[in-house]
């Protein structure tokens, strides 16, 4: 059996691993009869060294032969996921979620692929159970909800069996305050493989190596994006709040710079409205986003999930440009349709 020390040793004289090496070290970190010292070095020197879009993808590559496959292969030509590494510390309201099901109710498949929180009060997976969508959900109902509702939730955890021997050695690092590559690499390992992709990172340091990583593992379309609501805040979505900084990949690929909420026909607005809370809280606001009327939430939350979602309906084929994308996207919400389209997704879990 190869040796993780020996790829340790070139990642700590500041040299990066080709593909096959940092493929071997992914299959490595997933045995367990490697060390949690060994891997502990390992994930420490390739976070001090700095990891490369290569490194990324061939670890993405990897996870995603050992994720458990839901069998939705039929619509992933079609379908997005839209969500961020997490890790900003922003304390937001779940903006990806809500897009999520304004993209869905618009009509395009959506792999949400998500977990409870670690960072925030709220993750993507605790507030999906609030609404009643099962996260155990096996997969030939996952399959149903795509059929009927255009949406299905993969909770991470179920998918991602290798995953195990790593997360002691993960949740030693985080208590220690190090971000490993595993900060990155959960929105690149979606099971179902969607062709298109809506990625929001904590840093704009990954927007390009993200996108030049997700245009290595073949996707046809999408765009990595970071938000700098103001000074000294970062967000791992796009806002209306301060500035955005995004990268595209696929068809998009020659897509990179700032995209604001002016560039979309939108105001811009205080980062203090984009608040999020506890999941009780957080529920309560997605209702009255998707049901109410503008004044129900703050209209710089409301105009920031339809940025979001303008860009998701652009990525994915299904609007021209950002603007045709925003204007779908309300038109979809001011309707009623996405509120009775979450209605039909706790009615399909209810009947259950």
């Amino acid at each position: 059996m190869q040796a993780l020390e020996p790829l340790t040793g070139i990642l700590l004289a500041g040299d990066d691993l080709d593909a096959d090496q940092a493929t071997v070290a992914a299959e490595l970190l997933m045995r367990s009869d490697v060390s949690a010292a060994a891997k502990r070095a390992f994930l420490t020197g390739l976070a001090l060294k700095g990891e490369t879009a290569t490194e990324v993808a061939a670890f993405a590559y990897v996870f995603r032969d050992h994720a458990v496959d839901p069998g939705v292969g039929e619509w992933a030509a079609r379908a997005i996921d839209v969500c961020g590494t997490g890790g900003d510390g922003s304390g937001t309201f779940n903006i990806s979620t809500a897009v999520s099901f304004v993209v869905a109710a618009a009509g395009v498949p959506v792999f949400k692929h998500g977990n409870r929180s670690i960072t925030s009060k709220c993750g993507s997976a605790d507030l999906m159970e609030a609404l009643g969508i099962r996260l155990d959900a096996p997969h030939e109902m996952l399959r149903e909800s795509l059929r009927e509702l255009n949406f299905c939730f993969f909770f991470a955890p179920a998918f991602h069996p290798a995953f195990k021997e790593i997360m002691p050695v993960r949740r030693a690092l985080a208590e220690a305050g190090q971000r490993t590559i595993f900060n990155l690499l959960g929105p690149l390992i979606n099971p179902g493989r969607p062709a298109y992709q809506l990625l929001g990172v904590f840093s704009q340091a990954w927007v390009q190596p993200l996108a030049d990583a997700l245009g290595e593992l073949g996707l046809t379309a999408g765009v990595v994006a970071h938000g700098c609501p103001q000074a000294g805040s970062a967000l791992d979505e796009l806002s209306c709040a301060g500035e955005n900084f995004i990268a595209g990949f696929g068809r998009l690929a020659s897509e990179s710079g700032g995209l604001n909420a002016a560039d979309a026909g939108l105001p811009s607005c205080g980062f203090s409205e984009l608040a999020g809370g506890d999941v009780e809280a957080n529920l309560a606001m997605m209702h009255a986003l998707l049901s109410g009327g503008p004044s129900a939430v703050p209209s710089g939350l409301r105009n920031t999930v339809l940025l979001n979602a303008g860009v998701a309906l652009w990525v994915a084929g299904a609007a021209v440009d950002l603007e045709d994308g925003v204007s779908k996207a309300r038109q979809h919400l001011e309707s009623g349709a996405v509120a009775e389209w979450l209605q039909r997704v706790r009615d399909f879990y209810k009947n259950d």
